[in-house]
């Protein structure tokens, strides 16, 4: 074998031996964050998703809400770091990801400058679409149930 192709391996057997605790911690990270900005109401997303809830909810309050769904992302979050919980961690974020992306369909002149052209919000809702795959990709690791 050649010195690449050492090296290759080298670097394959690291980035199996990590790729998962590192794909958990960032989810984590991401999600328990900006919840977190959420709950204490310092998050730059807190307009967006005002507007959006004043057109799909108008009947809830945002003060509440925004606490609850930013406590919600928290634990979608924590629930990524727990062995064996990614289950549940799925089944929260599923739900999650379809609201997130609510505002690109309920909300266009926020999230489109023009014709498959998002503004800077749209951005950050388009890139939730990594976030998925990076989850998906825990779950195509987990051993299926026993019946």
């Amino acid at each position: 074998m050649t010195s690449l192709g050492r090296i290759d391996h080298s670097i394959i057997r690291f980035l199996k031996k990590y790729s998962r605790p590192l794909a958990r911690a960032a989810l984590f990270v991401v999600f328990f964050w900006f919840g977190a900005l959420k709950v204490l109401m310092a998050s730059p997303a807190n307009p967006l998703v005002a507007n959006l809830l004043e057109k799909a909810l108008p009947f809830i309050s945002f003060s509440n809400f925004i606490i609850v769904f930013g406590v919600y992302e928290m634990i979608i979050g924590i629930l990524f770091l727990i062995p064996h919980a990614e289950r549940a961690a799925l089944a929260l974020l599923i739900p999650h990801m379809i609201a997130t992306f609510l505002p690109l369909i309920l909300l266009p002149t926020i999230a489109w400058q023009s014709f498959l052209i998002p503004t800077m919000e749209g951005q950050y809702i388009i890139k939730n679409l990594a976030i998925m795959a990076l989850a998906f990709s825990i779950a195509a690791k987990l051993h299926p149930l026993e019946s």
